[in-house]
């Protein structure tokens, strides 16, 4: 019933949406004999403001038409490799007519960033995408919203999740690199895993950025409502079902509106003051600050819908049962070991204002991969940084991407695979003079920090 009576008001706020962007409009324009009264730039402000708190967010595209590789823009292609019932795997193939940079990109690492399904669309990735584009070339993950998805297609669980990530890894070849932002970092620890416990090709190297490895490490106001509420709980107050006038009527699942509504309550005041001074900013005609605050919004306030048995799973596997750390997951009959890790290097993120995921989560993925050699294991603070600043904005294009970059160049090297063995490997060291690497050996317990 809750998912019926929000789209209802949804459906009726609607015009109220669109009347207000075009009343805030009649008080801006220039040739609106509304415009030149004294308060026409303050009820302008309002209107609009009211209008992007009413409206509808649809799916943002990520809008990449061409990057920056050594001087040279090239040109950005979005191509869709493999679709599957929940998910599209994309590439973003690079164009240009520059030999030499052509050339250079050829011979560039292949990077496959696992986006998350936690109630975002995985354009929310568009920053980490862009930057990554400079010097990879790049798949992602783009998660389907379940509210699109027939429910005669059947059940998504989290081991369906798995299954997708193995997959597309052997789609795009063994000697990939995949990064792994907040939620899949664990679900692609177990796919690798399982695949490296099958005798399979595991890829050359793992970057997991501030995800729940071990929700207990430094629980915050997620965790601990996962961790405190009994899994009934979950199943009776937070699972709906799909109204019909979407193509996956009738299919269960965890309302994205939920996880938005949860996600700003968690810093309401934040929201507020952001919202109250972009209609500062319409008054002084900042339109560059206002953009911004735009670009945000549109991106934060765009959700899907997740289905409801991939939700439930993780709740239990994750935050309840805790099944990686404790070596209790079985995946289809076979126990996720990430012990059985030998031949891909790890490098772990964490954000250190991260509100999500605590200092520690994602840094316990070291010591569950015990079969990789500690010279091949590193771990980078990012001093700073909040959860979404560890893969989007100033400080992942100025601090962390550097850290990824170098570790990935440093395993995608033609001598990273002998006889099915990673080499022996001296830690990354920062020479004096040198921005990157800065990341640190994994065992170490002092932590550098980023400025």
């Amino acid at each position: 019933m809750l998912y019926q009576l929000f789209e209802t008001q949804r459906a009726l706020m609607s015009p109220f949406a669109e009347f207000s962007s075009a009343s805030a409009k009649l008080y801006n324009h220039p040739l609106s004999p509304f415009s030149h009264s004294p308060i026409s730039q303050r009820v302008s402000a309002g209107l609009d403001l009211m209008h992007r708190l009413a409206k509808d967010y649809e799916k943002p595209e990520f809008g990449i038409r061409g990057v920056n590789v050594d001087g040279v823009e090239v040109a950005v292609q979005e191509l869709v490799p493999l679709t599957k019932p929940f998910c599209r795997l994309l590439r973003f193939k690079r164009y240009t007519d520059d030999l030499a940079v052509l050339s250079k990109m050829k011979d560039q690492p292949t990077v496959l960033v696992v986006a998350p399904l936690s109630g975002h669309h995985s354009t929310l990735l568009r920053d980490t995408v862009r930057q990554l584009l400079k010097d990879h070339k790049v798949f992602i993950t783009d998660w389907t919203d379940a509210r699109m998805v027939p429910k005669e297609v059947g059940a998504f669980h989290l081991d369906d999740y798995i299954a997708y990530v193995q997959e597309f890894i052997r789609l795009v070849g063994p000697d990939c690199h995949v990064i792994s932002v907040c939620q899949p970092t664990v679900p692609v620890l177990a796919a690798i895993s399982l695949m490296a416990s099958s005798g399979e090709q595991t890829p050359r190297s793992m970057t997991m950025m501030g995800g729940p490895i071990d929700a207990r490490k430094s629980p915050t106001a997620v965790n601990n409502l996962a961790m405190n509420k009994p899994y009934s709980w979950f199943e009776n107050n937070v699972i709906y079902r799909v109204p019909t006038n979407f193509p996956g009527s009738g299919r269960a699942v965890y309302p994205g509106f939920l996880q938005h509504t949860g996600f700003v309550a968690m810093n309401p005041n934040v929201h507020m003051s952001s919202h109250y001074d972009y209609f500062l900013d319409l008054m002084r005609g900042d339109d560059e600050s206002a953009d911004s605050h735009r670009q945000f919004y549109d991106e934060y306030n765009a959700v899907l819908d997740m289905p409801a048995e991939y939700y439930l799973d993780t709740i239990k596997t994750v935050f309840q049962d805790f099944a990686l750390v404790n070596g209790t997951w079985m995946v289809k009959g076979q126990l996720v070991r990430p012990q059985d890790i030998t031949t891909t290097a790890l490098l772990t993120v964490e954000g250190e204002r991260d509100d999500i995921s605590g200092a520690g989560q994602t840094r316990a993925a070291h010591e569950l991969c015990s079969g990789v050699s500690s010279v091949h294991q590193y771990h980078y603070d990012a001093v700073g940084a909040g959860h979404y600043g560890i893969f989007s904005g100033r400080r992942w294009r100025e601090n962390v991407y550097p850290e990824v970059q170098a570790f990935i160049s440093k395993y995608d090297r033609p001598d990273a695979v002998l006889a099915g063995q990673r080499p022996a490997a001296s830690p990354v060291q920062t020479p004096a003079a040198s921005p990157a690497p800065t990341s640190e050996p994994a065992r170490k317990t002092k932590s550098k920090s980023s400025t």
